[in-house]
């Protein structure tokens, strides 16, 4: 396992992903991102998939693989501990610039961690 990702669990079944679905999204130009807190836990869970609207096999890989090397640099920096994430590739995410993939990223994280946090937060 990568150093970086040791505290990050995958997301792996389906009803795992159809949970986070119900929870909070932001959407940018090269990613979507889902967010969703879970009680139980203080470990971070990413999961990452591309639909065949962006194109074949070759381009769906690229753009997840992308997807894990970017989450790999901002999940332990601006993710919320206890919260599942599902990054949703766009068609864009597979050649856009790496520095654009990363504003984008690092922006949506931020975004979902004030709404987490507000949800975690007593009113």
């Amino acid at each position: 396992m990568i150093p970086s990702m040791q505290g990050i669990k995958t997301l792996k079944q389906r009803s795992e992903y159809v949970f986070v679905r119900h929870g909070d999204h932001e959407r940018r130009r090269t990613v979507v991102i889902q967010a969703r807190n879970r009680p139980d836990s203080e470990v971070l869970r990413a999961g990452f998939t591309a639909t065949r609207k962006i194109g074949n096999a070759v381009v769906r890989n690229r753009a997840k693989r992308r997807l894990r090397a970017a989450a790999r640099q901002c999940l332990p920096q601006f993710g919320v501990p206890g919260a599942d994430y599902v990054f949703i590739a766009r068609r864009d995410t597979a050649e856009i610039a790496w520095t654009r993939l990363l504003d984008d990223m690092e922006s949506a994280l931020l975004s979902l961690a004030g709404q987490l946090g507000a949800a975690h937060s007593p009113a």
